[in-house]
């Protein structure tokens, strides 16, 4: 009976754990999601000036491993699109790489010309946000650009937004919720 105590007691805590990280503002970032991926197309300046990353997210770089990688380099490697003397190298297609602390990251394609024909990405990752905070959203667009500017309809008057945003944060308060329940059922089964 104690060793289930103890077992049941350890889930409810790396159940704590996972709730506490998701509630803490953890986010994960497909680099260049929505619109494209790790490849010679996307604009990835223009995409990471869209996002505000926190230590402690989380970059997935997705791309077919027979045309690309990825390679972390020096700030100096980065301006010169140089990869010859990578800080790590990434190469199965679906990469996923941490940015635990405050600082700038930089990354490039490995493959020759690649870097130099714009597959590079430097993120400034900024100290992980309080529980408190009234920070706005990682993706939320800087004021005053394009992106921040609501939608207009024929006529210039504005489109209503749509109900997308408030399901989808109902469903993670909805799911946060039901962890907190099962951790406090948890408790009670077993105390």
């Amino acid at each position: 009976m104690a060793a289930a105590r103890a077992a049941a007691v350890l889930v409810v805590a790396m159940a704590a754990a996972v709730l506490a990280t998701t509630a803490m503002g953890a986010t994960t970032y497909t680099v260049g999601a929505p619109a494209g991926s790790w490849d010679m197309r996307t604009n990835y300046a223009q995409w990471a000036s869209s996002v505000t990353f926190r230590a402690g997210d989380q970059l997935v770089f997705r791309y077919s491993p027979s045309a690309h990688d990825v390679v972390e380099v020096t700030k100096a490697g980065y301006d010169a699109c140089s990869a010859s003397s990578p800080v790590a190298t990434f190469n199965s297609g679906d990469d996923t790489v941490a940015l635990a602390a405050a600082g700038t990251r930089c990354f490039s394609c490995g493959f020759p010309g690649h870097g130099a024909g714009g597959m590079k990405l430097a993120v400034k990752v900024e100290a992980a946000a309080t529980g408190g905070s009234t920070a706005p959203s990682p993706m939320a667009p800087r004021a005053g650009t394009p992106a921040a500017m609501p939608p207009r309809a024929a006529g210039g008057r504005p489109v209503p937004p749509s109900s997308s945003a408030s399901k989808s944060a109902g469903a993670v308060e909805s799911l946060v919720g039901l962890g907190v329940g099962a951790i406090a059922a948890g408790l009670m089964i077993f105390y």
